[in-house]
């Protein structure tokens, strides 16, 4: 690697770094998780919202999705009660998820 993308990635990963500092801030400072606990909430959140898109039987556009110390809160619309019951399933099957509290409306 050239000392010029040495120094391209030390400056990403320390801007990388503070962004995910500032973005935690509000978190922590009202007690409600950790840091790390963010971060991977972040992640779990991530990875529904990616199964969600990757099934052709759930809307991920229509589809909210929050996380809470590996709780997965959906909430939003679907068009059937499949759709629904889908969505909180994919959520389920994510890795590190703890609970599903499918909030989802079923409107047609």
């Amino acid at each position: 690697m050239t000392a010029t993308r040495l120094t391209q990635a030390l400056a990403l990963a320390a801007a990388l770094g503070i962004a995910a500092v500032t973005a935690t801030g509000c978190a922590v400072a009202r007690d409600q998780q950790t840091v790390g606990a963010y971060i991977d909430d972040a992640g779990i959140t991530t990875a529904v919202k990616a199964k969600l898109a990757e099934d052709p039987t759930t809307s991920a556009v229509a589809i909210s999705v929050e996380t809470l110390n590996g709780e997965v809160q959906l909430s939003g619309f679907a068009k059937s009660q499949h759709e629904k019951d889908q969505a909180g399933q994919i959520a389920a099957g994510v890795k590190h998820v703890k609970n599903v509290k499918n909030m989802i409306v079923v409107r047609p």
